[in-house]
């Protein structure tokens, strides 16, 4: 006879792991996927019109650089400190505030007319972003058969570089007839009206609601079930678990990520995103700038923003499927690697436009591929009830080289140094971030 506890996680292995893919599960992928590129709209919306921001504000490159970091300073916030609570009263609930936060702060920053303004309303939005990015994250991993986790994952975190590619594609379209606010007063006014469509298509996690059990959970899971079309239940198993187990709360949540079973893990996930993360929002930050910067017009700095996140979309859903057939660490250590290689190719390129563009796409491609697989090996190595908090510390904790990694670029260009020295750089931290991966050992 099997136990009640076994009872418990055979219904999500019968419905999720073992049944068929659902219309249901695909839409709440696909629903995520959409939100994420809200986030990746927002908090790439400062890259295309910094120039036009830095004139207007008179902001030097360093000045600048502290906005975008400050923006990505939230996010390692949200994803720390608010992200956690979704494991607690539910990814649902946590996702539409979240989208409040960050609406709310975009329409602010369209009214910003001093550099305190941007700084505090970017890091509002970032915390908003932060915490529904691994929410989103968490939600989609429990509505996907373990086989196709790491693609899920990837598939909703595609999300963002296509809000970024809409950003530099909306930004051509308004921004020189409407001036650069206008993409705040956009962004804003889409993501308010998107939480409609989380409050009546977003479901909660079918695994939390047996885990944690919250009022009316009985009706709650058999709506569910109507919806993956499976036969509804007339009780809810009973969960046989320790006093241990059933304790929840932020910092026990907190301390079960650095248990000795939890331990290695998550010391190695921290310290890799950090790494990748560092890389990455130096390119998401400084792409545009860059391009203009060595003798380019700010078309030329939209298109090179673009590809380089063309680029990340295509490696990110590579690297989702390539995850069924091959080890995922092993794919994140080589795609990462490879990137590295190419960044010292481009700084080492002549400047010609097409050569230029080519190299940006295949960077995005694999340094945004690789990194994204960190987002599923962290899905993958965390039980439900840590889950949200363990994917938000290791984003909130890796946001730290986010943070650091514009600024710090803005200073060194500041400096002097050219677009090739930053390449040189940032190559580094995402060759190490790679190699640090692959000891995760994560299928």
């Amino acid at each position: 006879m099997a136990t009640a506890k076994s009872s418990s996680d055979n219904i999500v292995r019968d419905v999720i792991d073992n049944g068929k893919v659902s219309s249901q599960q695909l839409l709440v992928i696909g629903i995520c996927m959409f939100f994420n590129m809200l986030d990746g709209f927002d908090i790439t919306a400062m890259a295309v019109v910094a120039s036009a921001v830095s004139i207007e504000l008179q902001l030097t490159a360093d000045k600048l650089g502290w906005i975008f970091s400050f923006a990505l300073a939230g996010m390692m916030c949200g994803a720390m400190f608010l992200a956690p609570v979704s494991d607690i009263i539910g990814r649902r609930k946590l996702i539409i505030i979240a989208m409040a936060i960050i609406g709310v702060s975009i329409l602010f920053t369209a009214t910003a007319t001093t550099l305190t303004e941007f700084i505090v309303l970017r890091f509002i939005s970032g915390l908003g972003a932060g915490a529904m990015l691994a929410s989103q994250a968490a939600l989609s991993a429990e509505y996907s058969p373990d086989k196709y986790r790491a693609f899920s994952v990837a598939a909703v975190t595609s999300g963002y570089p296509l809000g970024a590619m809409m950003t530099s594609v909306v930004a051509g379209g308004i921004v020189p007839e409407y001036g650069w606010r206008s993409i705040f007063w956009f962004g804003g006014v889409l993501t308010l009206a998107m939480i409609v469509v989380a409050w009546a298509f977003i479901p909660e996690s079918l695994k939390y609601l047996l885990d944690r059990r919250p009022a009316n959970v009985l009706d709650r899971v058999n709506v569910i079930l109507k919806k993956l079309k499976i036969d509804a239940l007339t009780e809810i198993p009973e969960v046989v678990t320790s006093k241990h187990e059933q304790e929840t709360g932020f910092f026990r949540n907190m301390l079960r990520l650095l248990a000795k079973e939890q331990l290695r893990t998550t010391l190695i996930l921290w310290t890799a995103f950090f790494l990748c993360f560092s890389t990455l929002y130096f390119l998401m930050s400084w792409i545009p700038k860059l391009v203009e910067d060595s003798g380019f017009d700010a078309t030329v700095g939209r298109e090179a923003f673009f590809f380089f996140n063309l680029g990340g979309v295509i490696g990110i859903i590579l690297m989702g499927w390539a995850s069924t057939k091959f080890k995922l660490t092993d794919l994140i250590c080589w795609m990462l690697l490879a990137a590295a290689v190419l960044m010292v190719i481009f700084a080492t390129a002549p400047g010609q436009l097409n050569l230029l563009l080519l190299l940006t796409f295949l960077i995005g491609a694999l340094q945004q591929g690789g990194f994204v697989g960190l987002y599923g090996a962290a899905a993958k190595a965390y039980r439900t009830n840590i889950r949200s908090t363990g994917i938000g510390w290791s984003i909130g904790l890796g946001r730290s080289g986010a943070v650091a990694g514009p600024a710090v670029a803005g200073y060194l260009i500041a400096a002097g140094l050219d677009m090739s020295a930053n390449y040189y750089i940032f190559a580094i931290p995402t060759g190490i971030g790679g190699i640090i991966a692959y000891r995760l050992h994560i299928k």
